[in-house]
């Protein structure tokens, strides 16, 4: 594979067979971003469980994740204000379903009360190839409509891993400090094992590497981070 100046630039400083302390990880991973604008500081970690459709959950994020969530509520009646109060960029049912089904997906989130998952459930092939399909588990199917919203704009992300067992989630931006960087990754270790299948053996989570949106992979220290969780 062949790499830009800018990447080449930062050769040498991020040995690749070294694993990390999770505050070098952070330090490095930031001095070898190279956008010219604010990247996303992102988290990959490979899982060691059997059933991967199994492992999902959320996970919230003490300091966000610096980036503007606009949410779109499908709901009725007075759970329409409580959604726009709460600060929902979209809120409506019949006309905002005709919309979506039209092909428009700009919103990163969407929630739903329990009577409107009948229509809701339609737009299956256009949410769930996003990612974007409300589900109880998620917390994204509820009445308590402000809650939800209240906790998808704070910093509250969804997980599942992909096809090779990793899961990779941004975490923050590389302009937060090494200390909300940190704590947001931790929070994200701990909501992996917090939603540990009872029968995952050995090491759940296996690897764990950070990077910016542009920038050098730098491998974590798992054990250690661990072990300073639990």
């Amino acid at each position: 594979m062949k790499h830009g100046k800018k990447y080449k630039a930062h050769d040498g400083k991020v040995d690749r067979a070294k694993l990390y302390s999770l505050p070098e990880a952070i330090q490095l991973a930031k001095e070898t971003s190279y956008s010219a604008f604010d990247g996303t500081l992102e988290v990959s970690t490979k899982m060691n469980y059997k059933s991967l459709q199994n492992i999902r959950g959320t996970v919230s994020l003490p300091h966000g994740t610096g980036k503007e969530i606009k949410v779109l509520v499908f709901c009725k009646g007075d759970k329409q204000q409580e959604a726009k109060d709460a600060g929902a960029d979209f809120v409506g049912e019949m006309e905002l379903i005709e919309k979506v089904q039209g092909g428009w997906t700009e919103f990163d989130a969407c929630i739903a009360t329990p009577d409107m998952m009948k229509e809701v459930g339609k737009l299956g092939p256009i949410l769930g190839r996003k990612g974007l399909m409300p589900k109880p588990k998620a917390g994204t199917v509820t009445l308590d409509v402000a809650k939800a919203v209240k906790e998808v704009k704070s910093g509250r992300l969804e997980y599942r891993p992909d096809k090779g067992g990793v899961i990779h989630l941004g975490v923050g931006k590389v302009s937060f400090s090494d200390d909300q960087l940190m704590d947001n990754v931790r929070s994200v270790v701990a909501g992996l094992l917090r939603d540990k299948p009872s029968d995952a053996k050995g090491e759940y989570v296996k690897k764990l590497s950070v990077s910016a949106t542009m920038g050098r992979g730098v491998k974590v220290d798992v054990k250690e981070l661990v072990n300073s969780i639990n």
